[in-house]
């Protein structure tokens, strides 16, 4: 028998169906010599810190950095069955083969690997490699699985992927929380894309706007002159020009073309998505993975633009279904060579709708799917679509000793441009001019103006911005670039708005990603390793080279571990950070051993300075045994003073009450109080 794991339910019910594995069992389907069982995403997870020393439950600078060898792995609870099924099947007498089915990507490998290894498996281990679910796609597959061991590489990559980001994770948030007070989430990947939006938004902040003034004529189509920093000057200008008669100096016509953009990768998808749909990068990937699961979409994880050169004769086919998806016309002049080049394909093709999309009902599709669906058709016909071509005109005239300019645009060709592109033609045609050429005035007019600040980030320009963050100091040759990967990017994105340092903020129709003020406060105390996009860029393409065998794993991991050493050894606290991370607790006084301030509780006043231990407890037996609480009022005025006056306290001797002072005595470890009866 042979025992095939796929990544979720649904994927192992349409493998099933195409090998014949019609019995149903609990946890998998059996039947014609196969086992089709499935995980649900990840079953087992990099255990956290207490699974390794239980005194790593508290949070304490003297244990830290926690680096676990070797790792562990904790099976989620509410997995732990599906696990059990896939160990049992794994270690069945007649199962002589496993099949690795999960999504051909980083973390299908990771997933089955996972379970492999934790299962104890020592089985001969396969590969399913698809870019598709069609049934076709999935036969081909089976008849050229490929042995487990060519992909030891991408889980080795995988593995260090996930390490590390539990390593920064782990530790760079115990470490800036114990400095700084409240819990501060920080991230391998997380951080620097926050630091692209908090620096967006000081340039914002820092911005100050010009003013700046045109003059305009009307000679029966406008020309302006060059921009001037004072309206006067512009006034000089159009009193000087109006009425009057204008040359022309020079007329260029230039002819130009645009060539097809290439076919869509994930984060191109995800950006055209958020700007014309409005949807986030996550719900984009969401759509595309039911998509990719009904068969009619390709893989949707991708970073590659086109199709490999063997797939050139199926693109009359994908056009054919583009066609009819989105109800349009087929392109003019197809050329299917210009979007298949195998030099540029990593694991898997662009992502175009497949052959059997053509014959789907629509409008049995969720509205998001089938939004999706028809951007993904468009792409394709805009692919391979002729050129854009189109004339543009260049014209500069002299009024009055004084230069004014116009553009006309004509379209040529409409070629791509005849899909869905979003953008506004500019087609104002100008009229046939000669060099020479006399033209009357009509009409003049100062028009104003201010210099604009760079434009708040959206779904789009982030996912840009972090495709591209580093790129300028990585080597040309380098595959993978930026801040994570087409398949982690939005998980990023929705991982820094639910911790609560990012907001999306709706200006009509588009939605910005603003850092909260936490957000910003993160970045102000964080050292540059931690929030460098050239740092993790660096991460990114190195662990490339680990896929490819071209790095050694152990150099990767010792990397992360010395950076994490090296930055508590040396890392400074920023002065005054309490105001960036106010506790929301009423003051009630200064730390008498560091000076931070001193908060309200409900068990007591403590320090904000959470490397520092000073504390004040409510239920203190010094105050209980004299019937009296310790309230704010009498913790505010031992902070000031080192003192109070205590009335009415209970005596347990005498049953009588009395007055007395209350001295606070701390020895640096440890506070306490004892009474003065002297005349103060």
């Amino acid at each position: 028998m042979r025992l095939i794991i796929a990544e979720k339910p649904s994927v192992a019910q349409s493998i099933a169906a195409i090998l014949g594995a019609k019995k149903r069992s609990d946890g998998y389907l059996e039947g014609n010599g196969n086992i089709v069982s499935w995980c649900y995403g990840h079953l087992a997870e990099l255990s956290d810190a207490a699974a390794y020393n239980p005194d790593y439950a508290k949070w304490s600078m003297k244990d830290l950095p926690i680096v676990p060898d070797p790792f562990r792995f904790t099976i989620r609870e509410d997995k732990r069955k599906q696990f059990g099924v896939l160990k049992s099947l794994m270690h069945r007498a007649d199962v002589t083969e496993v099949v690795n089915a999960c999504d051909a990507g980083r973390e299908g490998e990771a997933i089955f690997r996972t379970v492999y290894n934790l299962s104890d498996c020592k089985k001969p281990m396969s590969r399913l490699w698809i870019s598709s679910m069609e049934d076709d796609a999935i036969r081909d597959g089976f008849s050229n699985l490929r042995p487990g061991r060519e992909y030891d590489g991408l889980y080795q990559a995988a593995k260090c992927r996930n390490e590390a980001d539990w390593l920064v994770g782990i530790n760079a948030t115990r470490y800036f929380s114990l400095l700084y007070g409240p819990t501060l989430n920080i991230g391998r990947v997380v951080s620097p894309t926050l630091a692209l939006l908090v620096q967006r938004e000081a340039e914002i902040a820092a911005f100050i706007p010009e003013n700046f003034y045109t003059v305009q004529l009307d000679c029966g189509f406008a020309a302006a002159s060059e921009r001037m920093k004072e309206r006067s000057d512009a006034e000089k200008i159009k009193a000087l020009c109006d009425g009057k008669s204008a040359v022309v100096k020079s007329v260029e016509r230039r002819e130009k073309s645009e060539k097809a953009p290439a076919l869509y990768d994930l984060t191109t998808l995800q950006r055209d998505a958020n700007r014309t749909l409005g949807y986030t990068a996550q719900q984009t990937l969401d759509y595309l993975q039911e998509l990719y699961e009904k068969k009619l979409c390709t893989y949707p994880r991708t970073d590659s633009r086109y199709l490999s050169d063997d797939m050139e004769a199926s693109v009359p086919a994908f056009v054919a279904a583009a066609v009819s998806i989105c109800g349009a016309a087929a392109p003019v002049a197809m050329n299917a060579k210009q979007v298949c080049n195998s030099k540029k394909v990593s694991d898997h093709h662009a992502i175009v709708p497949t052959v059997s999309a053509g014959n789907a009902d629509l409008d049995a599709l969720p509205l998001g799917e089938c939004e999706v669906l028809k951007l993904v058709a468009k792409g394709l016909l805009r692919a391979v679509s002729e050129a854009y071509r189109y004339a543009e005109t260049a014209v500069t005239l002299d009024c009055c000793g004084h230069s004014f300019t116009a553009k006309g645009k004509t379209v040529l060709v409409p070629g791509w441009h005849g899909y869905g592109q979003d953008k506004e033609e500019n087609t104002d045609r100008l009229p046939d001019l000669a060099e020479g050429q006399e033209l009357t005035v009509t009409s003049a007019a100062v028009k104003s103006g201010k210099t604009t600040p760079p434009k708040h980030y959206t779904e789009d320009t982030i996912l840009s911005a972090m495709e591209n963050a580093g790129a300028k100091d990585m080597p040309e040759d380098a595959e993978r670039k930026g801040i994570g990967t087409p398949a982690t990017r939005a998980g990023i994105l929705e991982k820094l708005v639910s911790s609560g340092f990012v907001e999306r903020k709706k200006q009509k129709k588009t939605a910005h990603l603003i850092p909260t003020s936490l957000g910003t406060a993160i970045i102000t105390v964080l050292p540059e390793q931690l929030q460098s996009p050239q740092l993790t860029a660096e991460w990114e393409h190195r662990l490339k080279q680990i896929e490819y065998g071209e790095l050694d794993v152990g150099a990767f991991m010792d990397s992360i571990t010395d950076m994490l050493r090296e930055l508590m050894q040396t890392y400074e606290v920023v002065p005054g950070a309490e105001v960036l991370f106010p506790s929301g607790r009423e003051v009630v006084g200064k730390c008498p051993r560091c000076g931070a301030n001193v908060s309200e509780t409900p068990k007591g006043f403590f320090c904000e300075n959470r490397t520092c231990s000073f504390a004040l407890w409510k239920n203190s037996k010094f105050f209980s045994a004299k019937k009296k609480a310790l309230t704010p009022s009498i913790a505010t005025a031992l902070l000031a003073d080192g003192k109070v006056l205590l009335k009415g306290c209970h005596s347990a001797k005498t049953g009588k009450t009395y007055d007395a002072v209350v001295l606070l005595v701390d020895d640096g470890q440890q506070a306490s109080y004892k009474l003065d009866f002297g005349k103060e």
